[in-house]
């Protein structure tokens, strides 16, 4: 990804090359020409000031404003001290490599921002509305629930919905990382942000722009700053109390030596000085306070572009340290849609048994009835069908070719004294009878997605030490599930109350735990884990609004990415943390014994800025690329 510096970053480097250029002229000529005194000063203050005016003046801002103890100040000090105590090319490097550090810095966080930046793509800038019978460009806030919008091939759609007209290939690669175009027909659901391809579209919108997918992406980014780590605080912390100990510190360092040896003469308080000054210089927190949120904001950005919307970096710490995660059945592990697994006639074909099963269901809109007609392929002539009644808690008795057929349940089947049997398999088995006869049964179920078992076995490569099910389904189909997933555990037909229960007993194992679910009865377990993350592309509003992490294209994969990504992120913030404290803590004590010179207090403070910086730049790429 190309990044272009700002106006600003432009400017700030020209001023550091003019000055550098300007500083190795005045070391030359004052070398040949052996200048000394009032025309050193001015030859050497030229560069400093183009390099640092900005520092300078910044400096007696804050003093003004009482705001004394920043970098700033510990930079305005340590150069002018080097400047009175005769040290004029390395006050002027001081600031030169302190604003080369600035512009690493600006240029880093505008990298990530960019980054992050990339999602505000997917905002639509406009709808195209019918109304009366006329096409209107409208801004998407005006669009309500219900009115039918036209996207056309290359537009983005602007609000979640149906389509209602129309197929085409839809792009969802900025809200879910994923490439490959998916086709979508009359009927299917698409989402806002993503991108029409192919074909014009009609969509009936089933939700605001305030409540679509687009808007809470968009605000989940924005508002994830703002929610800081643990860590992140408590460097935040250290360093308001740290720099102004730093100036404590190196005011004791230049004056108590020389007082308690008593050899209080010019030379000796010069030599104290000029340590003190070293001090000054390498102690400057920079690396710390840039470079840990920097490490953050890198990781939330990295995650986004892969689907994953992590709301905060407290989120992210959290998710780092994991060892337990807790899954719901549907729509998690399985597609939370139904579909016909085996069809066993007892007295006629298996075409005929469906035939009548999809007639029967022809009318019904539950679920389980939409997959019996979706398995049947063809098309239901409704002339066929005579009276049909719901009977509450069995079935269906429905009139089909001038013959009354029962399609429910066993206890539907006891009550018109069918000879029916039950299925070997697991599911939900559906009876059909006619007139006391029994016809045989249809094999319903969730089905598994695709990824699901690896996504298990991943955790477990990860060192995640328990994988758990829980569901509100019957115990031979989470049996089922379980087995073909390979979870831990399992605990089957639970109410929303007992999932927060046997969530609850595995908080109290001490684990770390994480809960995956989707559903708007999932909300409750998700707000009491010590991680939630909520499956968004089909995922209720409750569920999402209640997680922590969000993954954008519902793949139980992205569990394993999410854990990886956050052990990435919170691995560079670590590094960053001991390698900026150990450095600095090595050059401060050389410093103090005279050994380091205010060359290597430079590295000690911009060297590991600039190293730490392009260290949390790394927390940006993908852990799968590295």
């Amino acid at each position: 990804m190309k990044y272009k510096l700002t106006k600003k970053q432009k400017k700030t480097l020209k001023r550091i090359i003019l000055a550098f250029a300007i500083l190795i002229a005045d070391v030359i000529v004052t070398r040949l020409f052996n200048i000394e005194g009032v025309l050193k000063l001015i030859l050497f203050l030229i560069p400093y000031v183009i390099v640092g005016y900005d520092v300078l003046k910044t400096a007696a801002i804050n003093i003004v404003h009482g705001q004394i103890f920043d970098e700033k100040f510990l930079m305005t000090v340590a150069t002018l001290g080097a400047v009175l105590t005769g040290e004029y090319p390395e006050a002027t490097a001081v600031m030169l490599f302190y604003q080369v550090g600035e512009l690493f810095q600006s240029i880093a966080v505008g990298r990530s921002r960019k980054s992050i930046a990339k999602l505000m793509d997917i905002r639509p800038d406009y709808a195209v509305v019918l109304r009366d019978g006329e096409e209107l460009t409208v801004s998407p806030d005006n669009v309500e629930v219900g009115e039918i919008i036209v996207v056309k091939p290359g537009e983005k759609i602007p609000l979640d919905g149906n389509i209602v007209e129309g197929a085409t290939s839809v792009n969802t690669a900025a809200l879910t990382g994923e490439s490959m175009p998916v086709d979508k027909a009359c009927g299917d659901m698409v989402i806002s942000g993503s991108v029409n391809l192919t074909g014009v579209i009609k969509v009936k919108t089933t939700s605001n722009y305030g409540m679509s997918t687009v808007s809470k992406i968009l605000e989940l980014v924005e508002n994830a700053s703002e929610k800081k780590a643990k860590v992140e605080g408590f460097i935040t912390r250290f360093a308001r109390w740290y720099t102004p100990a730093v100036v404590i510190g190196a005011l004791a360092l230049a004056i108590l030596p020389p007082l308690f040896t008593g050899i209080t003469d010019g030379a000796t308080w010069m030599l104290w000085i000029k340590r003190a000054l070293v001090f000054l210089v390498v102690s400057c927190p920079c690396a710390l306070v840039v470079s840990v949120p920097l490490s953050f904001f890198g990781g939330i950005g990295g995650a986004s572009k892969e689907g994953i919307l992590i709301k905060g970096a407290n989120s992210l710490e959290a998710l780092s340290k994991i060892d337990t995660v807790v899954m719901d059945k549907t729509g998690t592990l399985t597609k939370g849609t139904f579909a016909v697994e085996a069809i066993h006639p007892s007295e006629i074909s298996s075409e005929e048994l469906i035939d009548i099963a999809a007639a029967a269901e022809s009318y019904s809109s539950h679920p389980v009835a939409e997959s019996v007609i979706k398995a049947y392929e063809g098309q239901i002539d409704r002339s066929r069908i005579g009276s049909v009644e719901e009977l509450a808690g069995k079935g269906i008795k429905a009139e089909v070719d001038g013959k009354m057929y029962y399609v429910g349940n066993g206890a539907l089947m006891d009550m018109v004294k069918a000879d029916w049997h039950d299925c070997e398999l697991t599911g939900t088995i559906i009876h059909i009878a006619c007139v006391g006869e029994y016809l045989g049964h249809i094999v319903i179920n969730d089905e598994l997605k695709s990824d699901s078992r690896a996504a298990i076995e991943e955790l477990r490569s990860l060192g995640i030490k328990k994988t758990v099910m829980l569901t509100g389904d019957k115990e031979k189909v989470a049996e089922k599930i379980a087995k073909e997933t390979s979870v831990d555990e399992f605990y089957a037909e639970l109410l929303p109350s007992q999932k927060v229960d046997k969530l609850e007993m595995l908080l109290n194992g001490s684990s770390k735990v994480a809960f995956v679910g989707d559903g708007i009865n999932d909300a409750p377990v998700l707000t009491r884990a010590d991680v939630g993350i909520a499956m968004g592309a089909m995922g209720s509003d409750a569920a999402i609004e209640s997680a922590d992490v969000v993954l954008m294209d519902d793949k139980p994969s992205k569990i394993a990415l999410a854990v990886k990504l956050s052990r990435k992120t919170m691995g560079i913030v670590w590094q960053n943390i001991i390698f900026s404290l150990g450095v600095k803590g090595i050059i401060l004590i050389l410093g103090a014994l005279g050994i380091a010179n205010m060359w290597i207090a430079v590295f000690g403070d911009v060297g590991v800025l600039v190293i730490a910086i392009l260290n949390s730049m790394r927390a940006m790429v993908n852990v799968n690329k590295q």
